[in-house]
């Protein structure tokens, strides 16, 4: 794992936006697993300036997503799918069958992990994995637990992560409930890419640097993936 430290935001998503250049310069149709929330989307803003540039298209890639809420339209304005569709996909050539998500209102939840994981896998797996990272050092969806989880699961948030994304609903009460990749989906990908900035983030990234590997820290387990780049700016880096 390599942790690379940056003054901002704004530099690290120079920095990523970069990595994904490379990766679709060598592999046109890569496959691309994405991640939601405030911090990818400065990534996500540079990555749409190099496709209005010519530098860079999606025409041929196909992504997936880490996860989605339940028992809520996939229209809604909070769903992932239309924060994705707002933050990239509407701006860029992607092609919509091409655009891979949990189904947070799946009948059978276990029945959609592993259609999940199958289409994964029929995809050829994950080449490049963003993350971002909970105060709790949560990844994904995957909270503090016992054990390390596999597949894709239904999951209920704690109250920290409630707390963290509730300002997103407004007045409105957010779901309790997400259906997310499982730890080891995760750990499946070529390359795993995590970005952190803030100071609210310098304990988990603490913990994460640390190099113990424990299910109570889930993002400790990318201290054992052969391909893991953490970047940090100097906020979410000053208890390193």
């Amino acid at each position: 794992m390599e942790i690379k430290v940056f003054e901002n935001a704004e530099e690290i998503a120079v920095a990523a936006a970069n990595l994904y250049k490379e990766l679709l310069t060598e592999k046109p149709d890569a496959v691309l697993g994405l991640a939601t929330g405030a911090t990818p989307v400065p990534t996500y803003q540079k990555l749409i300036k190099m496709y209005e540039n010519g530098e860079i298209s999606f025409k041929d890639v196909t992504t997936f997503n880490l996860d989605e809420y339940c028992d809520l339209d996939k229209n809604d304005k909070n769903s992932y799918y239309t924060f994705m569709h707002e933050n990239l996909f509407n701006s860029v050539d992607i092609k919509e069958e091409n655009v891979n998500f949990l189904d947070g209102n799946a009948a059978d939840y276990d029945a959609e992990s592993k259609r999940y994981a199958e289409a994964i896998k029929a995809a050829g797996g994950v080449d490049l994995q963003l993350l971002g990272i909970g105060t709790n050092g949560h990844i994904a969806f995957n909270e503090p637990a016992d054990e390390f989880t596999d597949e894709a699961f239904r999951v209920t948030l704690t109250q920290s992560t409630i707390n963290s994304n509730q300002k997103y609903f407004g007045d409105v009460p957010m779901p309790r409930y997400a259906m997310t990749m499982g730890i080891g989906s995760i750990m499946r990908s070529k390359k795993i890419l995590l970005i952190a900035t803030g100071a609210s983030k310098a304990d988990a990234i603490k913990k994460l640097a640390s190099g113990e590997v424990t299910p109570q820290i889930p993002c400790s387990i990318l201290n054992n993936h052969a391909d893991t780049i953490v970047m940090v700016d100097k906020a979410a880096a000053e208890l390193l």
